[in-house]
């Protein structure tokens, strides 16, 4: 019998190499805002964050209220734009996912929109179809569990019957609140004593069984 039943996989910086490019783009529409941020602190502050829960940090440290109707449209289409040019898988996903004979999907802060596109552009949607689940589905973003309890309730898996993999701070919180199985790849910060961390994604089938 296989130790699990679905294996859910954050997106950026998971599967996709796209934080440094959404976190160079943000930082960049930031500091025309005034937002006194470098790069450096933005990707410590918000790597793992919706964007809404980025704002309201933005506004509750340095009082910057930012207008959701503008910014974002604007930091989406250039960020889109630089996808198209940059984006690739994370070292070794598509080996590793073609690896793991277990039902898969991508749960992901992002919205739902930015998840297919990623996927489709990197070629790795054929692992998961229409298997793919936002943070804005659900009531309370990272470090709550809610998208990750979501996703494994839609596909009829329980909790404790599920592996995450995840490299943030807030995703791995989230999975551990879930009561997952956490697995993080190359995390930001240190991890709980419950999580086992790996750094080469070839090492990941072999965890799963």
């Amino acid at each position: 019998m296989a130790r699990f039943d679905l294996v859910i996989f954050d997106l950026d910086g998971t599967l996709v190499d796209s934080e440094r490019i959404s976190n160079r783009i943000l930082h960049r529409h930031l500091a025309a805002l005034g937002v006194p941020m470098t790069l450096d602190e933005v990707e410590a502050a918000f790597i793992g964050l919706s964007l809404p829960s980025c704002y309201r940090h933005v506004a509750d440290t340095h009082g910057i209220v930012i207008d959701d109707a503008t910014f974002t449209p604007a930091l989406q289409a250039e960020t889109f734009a630089c996808y198209e040019t940059e984006l690739v898988p994370m070292p070794g996903v598509p080996e590793a996912l073609h690896a793991i004979g277990l039902p898969k999907c991508v749960a992901s802060s992002s919205e739902r929109a930015k998840i297919a596109f990623s996927l489709q552009l990197t070629g790795l949607d054929r692992f998961f179809g229409d298997r793919i689940f936002s943070g804005r589905e659900v009531p309370n973003p990272k470090p709550a569990p809610d998208v990750f309890l979501h996703a494994a309730r839609s596909l009829g898996a329980r909790p404790e019957r599920c592996a995450l993999v995840e490299d943030s701070r807030f995703g791995i919180a989230a999975g551990v609140a879930a009561g997952m199985t956490v697995f993080a790849y190359r995390p930001h910060g240190p991890i709980p004593d419950s999580v086992r961390r790996f750094d080469d994604m070839a090492e990941l089938p072999g965890f799963l069984f």
